[in-house]
């Protein structure tokens, strides 16, 4: 192996075991990679930027202004308050009911979004009846992963693939994953209800004060609301007939996002952008450097030949392979970096001679992204829910989530393996 490739895979790991340790900020590091691959002269600027999917970026961006503005209406917290009246304050119905929002919302907005609007109600709605909100917290987590796995725009692994292949476009995304990720998702909360049912007890008093709160009160600004939700609308639509239009996702969020920019005025226009997580979006770019360097050097190459000679280039072993290797990986390492490695990976086996790539696309994203899942670290979701728990005061460990999240998780993919099985293999 020559030296460059060498150094390229030491700048990977390095950079890779510094993100899952958390000692300093992944954005920071996947950026300190990237310089590193093209300072050592790895590949050039050029080739660095080239590399760069400027597709999931625009669509992150665009999704990201487009909720943040829809989120000053007040709309997320009227519908949980909305759910848990519905639910007539029933605590362990409540479960149910967020659980079923958060995965519908992680569909069509993005999981992440979804949980730091969900989040704070449930909160409030935990205060309220007096009952520990780690449970909702927990099964919130899980419910945006199964959720976002549904279709192109909900988690981050399905946007990278769908822009890395041209073929996959949003109604692909739909008709493959979210038959499969209804039936996890049906599956999971059962059992969640199962397993928390005797931590969610309340009194009648309690329930009665859910029962008082007004969700209209919620509803800030009819006027933003009403152009939010036809610009979301058509922006939806805008994914469904994406291909048919010409377009790619990320002209599409962003024609959104600048629209409804365009009807409500100026002042939106800071505080949209202030609420666009630019740490993600740089931990994005260094990511894509930092794949391009294994890439430019050969390693993914041949990482997909040795892959291709294991299982003999049979496409079942190949994709069950995948998919079981990428939940336990997304479970212990940030699903996002995994899968920018795998996808030139899977192109090259394409090369190597597997003509039907499909199975082995529908493998890696219900892996990396239900995989995320098993522990805390496992999506950026979950970091976040963390965090926002912390600073409540509620201490989500490491063990606490894992021994409830992670047979769960096997499980889900158990399902998949099943669905893969009988509807590709």
């Amino acid at each position: 192996m020559e030296n460059q490739a060498i150094l390229a895979i030491a700048i990977f790991l390095i950079t890779y075991a510094l993100i899952v340790s958390e000692k300093l900020h992944r954005t920071i590091v996947a950026m300190i990679g990237g310089i590193l691959m093209v300072g050592f002269g790895i590949l050039d600027q050029e080739a660095a930027i080239h590399h760069v999917d400027f597709n999931t970026l625009g669509l992150l961006i665009g999704m990201m202004v487009l909720v943040a503005i829809t989120g000053k209406t007040g709309v997320f917290k009227y519908l949980a308050i909305k759910a848990a009246k519905m639910a007539k304050g029933h605590p362990v119905r409540i479960l149910v009911y967020l659980s079923v929002i958060t995965a519908l919302l992680s569909s069509l907005l993005d999981n992440v979004t979804t949980v730091m609007l969900i989040v704070p109600v449930t909160f409030s709605i935990a205060r309220q009846l007096k009952v520990n909100p780690v449970p909702y917290l927990i099964s919130e987590i899980i419910a945006s992963n199964v959720g976002g796995t549904a279709t192109l725009i909900g988690d981050p692994p399905n946007i990278m693939i769908g822009s890395a292949v041209k073929e996959l476009d949003f109604m692909a995304f739909v008709y493959n994953l979210a038959p499969i990720a209804a039936i996890i998702l049906v599956v999971t909360v059962a059992l969640l209800v199962l397993i928390f049912r005797n931590q969610l007890k309340s009194d009648p008093e309690r329930q009665a004060l859910i029962m008082s709160l007004n969700e209209n009160d919620e509803l800030q600004d009819t006027k933003l609301l009403v152009k939010s939700l036809a610009v979301l609308a058509l922006t939806i639509i805008g994914f469904g007939l994406h291909q048919q239009l010409h377009l790619e996702s990320a002209t599409v969020a962003l024609a959104g996002a600048f629209l409804l920019l365009l009807l409500t005025g100026e002042k939106y226009l800071e505080e949209a952008f202030e609420k666009v997580e630019w740490a993600t979006i740089f931990f994005f770019v260094g990511l894509f450097v930092l794949v391009a360097g294994l890439i430019e050097t050969g390693v993914i190459s041949m990482l997909a030949e040795r892959a291709m000679d294991a299982t003999g280039g049979d496409p079942t072993k190949m994709a069950l392979l995948i998919l079981w290797m990428s939940a336990i990986a997304s479970a212990f390492v940030d699903n996002i970096p995994f899968v920018a490695t795998m996808i030139p990976m899977i192109k090259e086996m394409g090369l190597l001679g597997i003509t039907d790539l499909e199975p082995l696309w529908w493998s890696l994203a219900l892996g990396a992204c239900l995989g995320g899942n098993g522990t805390v670290i496992g999506a950026s979701a979950n970091v976040i829910v963390i965090g926002l728990a912390a600073k409540e005061g509620y201490k989500i460990s490491f063990m606490r989530f894992f021994v409830i999240a992670f047979p769960l998780m096997i499980l889900s993919i158990i399902i998949s393996t099943v669905y893969v099985y009988l509807r590709y293999l």
